[in-house]
Order: C-alpha cells, then structure tokens, then sequence
C-alpha cells in the first residue's frame, strides 16, 4: 500500500466487468480496462498498480494495489490499449474486536462499473522469467487469484517456447474449487493446456469452508510432496511462488518438513536463489 502516490500515473477507462464464479463461491471478477496513452506498454504477466481515492484510514490519501494484467486485448491501430485483471472481493478481521472489514481496493473495484475511469502506475515487470533451457522444468506454488500471474507465464512458455520438453507443475490451493477462477464456464484457461504432455496442474482444497486459501495448499503440498520435493532437488528446476505472504510461510513449513530442518531447506533455498532459480510475488 502506498500512502502518497510519487510515480507516473495514466487513465483507464473500466469497459466492463464480469463476475466468473457462481454465487456460492467467493466473487472473483474480470475487470476490462483500456488506456489511450501512448506512452503506456505492457506486456502480458506485468502487473498494475491502482490507486484508490481517498480519504483512507489513518488519514491516508491514496491506497495502491497491484495486480496482475491476464488478458491481453493487445494495442489497435489507433494506440489504444486493452487488458482485463482478476479481483476478488475481500474482508478482512480485526484482531482485536473481531470485527469484519471490506479489503479497501477489492470492494472498491467489484463495485466499479463500466465508463468509470482509475488511475494506474506502472506497468512493473514480472519476476517471473521463463528459463532459458526447454529442458529445464517448472515449479509453481500458488493460492487463489495470486496464481493470475501463472495463467500468464504458462500462456508464454508454450507459445514462446513451443513444446517443452521438461516438467511444467503448478500446485495451488484454495478454499473451494479454486473459486472456479480457472474452470469457468466462460473462460476455461488452464484446460488449454492440459494437453500438454508437460503440463500438469494439482488443486488442494481447504477442508472447512472457512479455511483460507493457505490450508488449501498445505493439502497440496502434503498429498504431492513426493513429487515437489524430487523437483525441487533436481538442478534444473526453477521455483516460483505467488500468493498472499501467508503461503509462503505455509510452503517453507511443509518443504521444512520435507528437507528434515529448516536449516536444510534453508541452505537449498538459497542455492536457488543464488543461481537464479527462485521468485516470488507475494502480497501483502
């Protein structure tokens, strides 16, 4: 979040708005945007900041989030810039009354309507890079619309790459299906690639409906462990994790467990980062 607003900023124009699960799951929408800048080019995995009028609490004047840019409408002939992003309605609880709150930018967003118009920075690059070897194999943990940027990285894998030849995983969790944001009726993206004889993608759902998305991925992980754990040792494996900052306290537990300490892990961890073979994108 940021409080006073110091970067370059453009206008976007909301053309439509469209939610992409059903009633019973948490609302998850589809936000199309357009920008008539020239100035303003993206590629498709980068993300966004909006930025939220004010006036905020703590007497803040501007609140920012990031996400994702998913659907690339591409830039016509007259300049014009087309994308959508992902957002799910929030609510968080106060630790110390209980009480519950609507997530500042989540609500704000759900509710916006078309012909509206937000102020956006960036677009900020994605720290998802795509390995330079085809052989090499793909690791992605991840909960809940924090996967969007993954929808992306493996819509560039295949198309820029063509086949891969190593192992492509996606493991994430969540609290009810997914919330249906991948295997939607309208817009079933991850089923694009299933047949790719490299592409496999593992959910784990939270076992109470009132579980976060964490819960869900520490079941995933749990019933794939074996297969994590073999990925993540072999040298030619690249590890990225997107989410909520919980996950990835969720995910250095369960792959603590599974080094046998977490100095072990620890010292695999920053081997992997040391060659490059570790990202993440975590929010807050």
């Amino acid at each position: 979040m940021n409080n006073e607003v110091n970067v370059p900023t453009v206008e976007a124009i909301v053309k439509g708005s469209a939610r992409i699960t059903p009633e019973s799951h948490d609302e998850v929408r589809q936000i199309d945007l357009q920008i008539d800048d020239p100035s303003f080019r993206y590629a498709e995995g980068q993300s966004i900041g909006i930025v939220i009028p004010g006036p905020h609490p703590f007497g803040n004047k501007y609140h920012m989030r990031r996400y994702t840019i998913i659907n690339d409408g591409g830039v016509g002939p007259d300049g014009v810039a087309e994308f959508s992003i992902l957002v799910r309605r929030c609510f968080y609880i106060d630790e110390v009354n209980g009480e519950r709150y609507p997530g500042i930018a989540s609500n704000y967003l759900c509710d916006i309507t078309a012909g509206q118009k937000l102020t956006l920075t960036g677009p900020y690059k994605s720290p998802f890079k795509i390995p330079p070897d085809p052989a090499a194999n793909i690791l992605m943990v991840g909960t809940g619309t924090g996967i969007a940027p993954f929808r992306s990285f493996v819509q560039r894998v295949y198309k820029e790459k063509g086949k891969w030849q190593g192992d492509v995983r996606l493991f994430y969790g969540a609290k009810s299906g997914m919330e249906s944001l991948y295997k939607n009726d309208a817009d079933d993206d991850l089923a694009n690639y299933y047949d790719e004889p490299t592409f496999k993608a593992f959910a784990g759902l939270a076992s109470r409906p009132l579980m976060a998305d964490a819960d869900g991925l520490e079941r995933t992980i749990e019933d794939n462990s074996q297969e994590i754990w073999a990925l993540i040792q072999q040298p030619n494996t690249y590890l990225y994790l997107a989410g909520l900052k919980n996950m990835s306290e969720v995910f250095n537990k369960k792959i603590s467990e599974l080094a046998g300490s977490e100095e072990a892990w620890g010292e695999l961890k920053n081997q992997l980062i040391e060659e490059e073979r570790y990202s993440e994108l975590l929010y807050t």
